[in-house]
């Protein structure tokens, strides 16, 4: 779920601040401070989704019986808001001591001078190495680890078992082929031709754009960027094989639409979508539905090999948090990344534990099995500028289906723009 960072960042990080905050309703804390009974209130800010916030406020009531000489204060925005709300903090000398923030933001986030490393005797890096899956290795720049997450989250094929049973299809698509086939085998017209059912959700802008980058482009033998992370390669001969695959399933095959209901999201829980590329984020959003599905591994292309990405969201502490406001924040970050509260927080959300020791504990969980599986091999992105990076693919499938551009064409121009971020973003950092 990769996520719209607000323009307004960019200024305020030039000044040395940055980026922002959470929750459904708007709700702004005064700040962290230290009473003179020796009691210590320290802020914690997040984006607004609603199985979370329900969830954290669970947490931080426990978390403030075990320290009752802590108080943790929440502010949640509007996703769209959250980082024009931090940037506007900063600039203000105010904001959380703690941090939720996307593992893709945090370029941005450390060189904005906003975050500061977490201390290495509370969390060890050998010892994050050793108890957390590989892919936080990505919450680590300069050497040094800035945030740790409570979940993960990797992209799966979620289905419907209720349409596949109706259709008498007994198995999910294993291969690029078998979903073809099985998508046009669930697609659905009326006699107008209109869309009443989609076999295959194509949505470009929801996962769409991370499954090309990191999975199809992989599939076909190519790779998203460099082994220095400064190089775009899109592009290639592979990536052009694999943009052409991934669009020809509205272009040509007809599976689906852009924008049917709205999104893929909506359709998929309405059951009006047989098949989506999601995260395993999105099954919190599912609790309620009302139709038996699954998730299975994606679809394996031409090199047989199986990929998936991996992302997160995490916590960190923030330069405002020092003295007893930094002791504090410590405390509260040790007690989000612990087992149980990464267990419960499976339970409810959906997003995967952070540590093996508690992934294991869901393996056989028909929901869960193919994200879970998909730990092994996923891979997270290096983002310069998540949302243009997003942005640079989203426009090129755009211009294939809507301008008519030819495949390259589109291709090229997307990964010229991609590259102009990495390239802006290394020149500043020499």
């Amino acid at each position: 779920m990769a996520k719209r960072v607000a323009a307004g960042i960019m200024a305020v990080a030039v000044m040395s601040g940055v980026l922002a905050g959470c929750g459904s309703k708007t709700t702004t804390p005064s700040g962290g401070s230290t009473n003179a009974g020796g009691k210590v209130t320290i802020e914690y800010w997040q984006y607004s989704y609603t199985s979370k916030t329900d969830l954290m406020k669970q947490l931080i009531t426990e978390f403030q019986d075990k320290n009752p000489d802590i108080t943790v204060k929440t502010a949640d925005f509007p996703y769209e808001q959250y980082n024009e709300k931090v940037a506007a903090a900063v600039s203000a000398g105010k904001g959380p001591d703690v941090i939720n923030l996307y593992y893709g933001w945090l370029p941005k986030y450390v060189d904005s001078g906003f975050l500061q490393p977490l201390p290495e005797d509370a969390f060890p890096p050998a010892t994050i190495e050793k108890e957390f899956f590989p892919l936080v290795k990505a919450a680590k720049m300069d050497g040094k680890y800035y945030v740790l997450p409570t979940a993960v989250r990797t992209l799966a094929l979620l289905y419907n078992k209720d349409l596949f049973k109706a259709a008498g299809i007994a198995e999910p698509p294993k291969t690029w082929d078998e979903l073809v086939a099985t998508s046009k085998a669930l697609t659905k017209r009326d006699a107008s031709g209109k869309l009443e059912q989609v076999g295959f959700y194509f949505n470009a802008g929801g996962q769409g754009h991370n499954w090309f980058r990191e999975v199809l482009v992989r599939q076909t033998g190519g790779q998203p960027l460099s082994a220095d992370n400064k190089q775009v390669l899109w592009n290639s001969p592979q990536g052009l094989q694999a943009f052409q695959w991934w669009v020809d399933l509205q272009k040509v095959h007809k599976v689906g639409e852009i924008g049917f209901m709205t999104d893929d999201v909506t359709a998929f829980k309405a059951g009006k979508a047989a098949m989506d590329v999601d995260g395993s984020f999105r099954l919190g959003n599912l609790l309620d539905a009302k139709f038996d599905f699954a998730s299975a591994p994606l679809p394996l292309g031409p090199n047989g090999q199986p990929y998936t990405m991996a992302s997160f969201w995490a916590n960190g502490l923030t330069k405002k948090a020092t003295g007893a406001q930094k002791d504090a924040s410590v405390k509260f970050m040790k007690f989000l990344t612990q087992p149980d509260v990464m267990e419960r927080w499976t339970k409810a959300i959906g997003e995967l534990p952070a540590r093996p020791e508690v992934a294991a504990k869901f393996k056989d969980d028909p929901k869960l099995k193919g994200f879970i599986d998909g730990l092994a091999y996923a891979n997270a992105t290096f983002f310069t500028d998540e949302t243009k990076d997003r942005d640079a693919i989203t426009n090129a499938v755009d211009s294939v289906l809507v301008g008519g551009k030819d495949y390259k064409t589109a291709l090229d121009e997307g990964q010229k723009s991609a590259q102009a971020l990495f390239d802006d973003y290394w020149t500043k950092r020499k």
